[in-house]
């Protein structure tokens, strides 16, 4: 087929990866409301503005997973504290955070990324703010993650990066040397791989002895509405940031205002929630969806419609009731959203194009490969194209979902076995990544739909 590529194989699967989780089949349309905890994207934004802030914070609702606990250890590491104290939320407490002195003593620091990218990335620009030696290092995947225009950006400004032999380095596992100040000025990037190289140098940049003239050279930057998030929350917090030119962001210096911020539920997270209304022919609710927000997750509402949904948002609760059928269609940068976008894709009637995401081939696992390897495995047609998948109709039956650790593949999986009896998710528990608590939520969601026993509804261990 003209402008595809040749199916890659699929990622090699991780050790261990987990005992199997049997889908919930749902023999009736779900009808639940639902609400999911805090944005990942956002908590660890606002928790490394924290640390660099020029006074105690707080964050309200903020999100609880492994991910936000590795940010959490992270910046503890660099200097910061970090306490809990009683929320009003559902999930969990809120967060004090005293920021990191600026004459604090040095001290070297090893830091553990685990798989989340925001650690990863966000953090060495505020390692090099701190007086020491910071180690990093990750998961195995982590190694395999595209790391090199971070540390090359440190290493334009003045930074001394190194990898454990003392050599270059261009991946994890690799040491930041901070000495207390970085110059700043202007810097040229390729961020085609990631925009959140963009985004952890922004977020730094007002620390910076000059703030930070960022310029863009290359293929496009993927996931651009994770940029304008972060220019969002900068301003918020009293960082002028002028973006006015394309590729180019200028960060002025000077303080970063502390704040007492409550964060919105995760809308990228509410996906797979909203998909079962699709997959089901029912109805799924999320309340509290806001008005205006630069979270992606507020696609859905555009992208679930198209797939023949009827949504509505009114007085603040996303309305989402499946149609007859799931329509194919045409779906351009999806970003986070493509594995649940591509498991209703699967279940179409119609043949559908994912473009605009070669990107998540550098995310926690190959995306494009292991979608493609996942869906096919249970009968489908995936391809791989240059920039993301074609999937036609085909009919699905059980089997494993393997989830390579990542998250979002093992969600995809969940949707699947809406449908399709007999599904079964290897390391359901990789979704606490983001969304600490799935499979309970999964199965409180179908709970709502049925008077059936929710130990059936939410599948078992085995």
């Amino acid at each position: 087929m003209t402008g595809t590529t040749p199916t890659a194989a699929a990622p090699s699967l991780p050790a261990g990866g987990g005992p199997h989780w049997r889908a919930p089949f749902a023999e009736r349309p779900v009808d639940a409301t639902v609400t999911v905890p805090g944005s990942k994207s956002l908590t660890n934004r606002y928790l490394v503005l924290a640390a660099l802030a020029d006074g105690p914070s707080r964050l309200r609702a903020p999100l609880h997973s492994r991910d936000s606990a590795l940010m959490i250890e992270a910046l503890r590491q660099l200097g910061a504290t970090i306490t809990e104290v009683p929320g009003d939320g559902a999930y969990g407490p809120d967060l004090d955070i005293t920021p990191i002195a600026p004459d604090a003593a040095a001290a070297d620091t090893a830091i553990d990324c685990g798989l989340a990218g925001t650690v990863m990335r966000f953090v060495p620009p505020v390692a090099a703010l701190h007086r020491g030696r910071s180690a990093f290092d990750g998961d195995p995947h982590a190694r395999q993650r595209p790391m090199g225009t971070i540390i090359e950006a440190l290493t334009g400004l003045g930074v001394a990066v190194s990898a454990p032999d003392g050599g270059p380095a261009s991946s994890l596992p690799f040491s930041v040397q901070g000495t207390g100040e970085v110059r700043g000025g202007h810097l040229v990037i390729d961020a085609s791989a990631s925009s959140q190289f963009v985004s952890a140098l922004l977020l730094a940049g007002a620390r910076f002895t000059e703030g930070l003239h960022l310029e863009h050279v290359g293929k496009p930057v993927p996931s651009l509405d994770h940029i304008n998030m972060t220019v969002a929350v900068l301003r918020g917090v009293g960082v002028a940031v002028d973006d006015s030119a394309p590729n180019h962001w200028v960060v002025s210096p000077g303080p970063i205002r502390a704040f007492d911020q409550r964060i919105e539920q995760d809308l990228s997270n509410a996906g797979p929630f909203l998909a079962a209304a699709l997959a089901t022919r029912g109805t799924v609710r999320i309340p509290n969806w806001p008005a205006g927000t630069t979270q992606v997750g507020d696609l859905w509402r555009g992208i679930l419609a198209t797939m023949g949904a009827t949504v509505t948002l009114e007085d603040g609760t996303l309305t989402v009731s499946g149609g007859p059928e799931i329509k194919g269609g045409d779906f351009d940068e999806t970003s986070e959203l493509a594995p649940t976008v591509a498991a209703l894709c699967a279940l179409a009637t119609g043949p559908s194009r994912l473009s605009g995401i070669a990107h998540l081939r550098g995310h926690e696992t190959d995306r494009l490969a292991a979608l493609v390897a996942e869906i096919n495995r249970l009968g489908g047609d995936a391809e791989e194209t240059a920039d993301g998948l074609i999937i036609r109709p085909a009919k699905l039956h059980g089997g494993v979902v393997h989830s390579y650790a990542d998250h979002r593949m093992a969600t995809a999986g969940a949707i699947l076995g809406l449908a399709v009896p007999g599904v079964e998710v290897e390391d359901i528990a990789t979704t606490a990544k983001t969304m600490p608590g799935f499979p309970q939520l999964w199965a409180t969601m179908l709970g709502q739909a049925s008077t059936a026993d929710k130990e059936a509804a939410g599948g078992t261990q085995h």
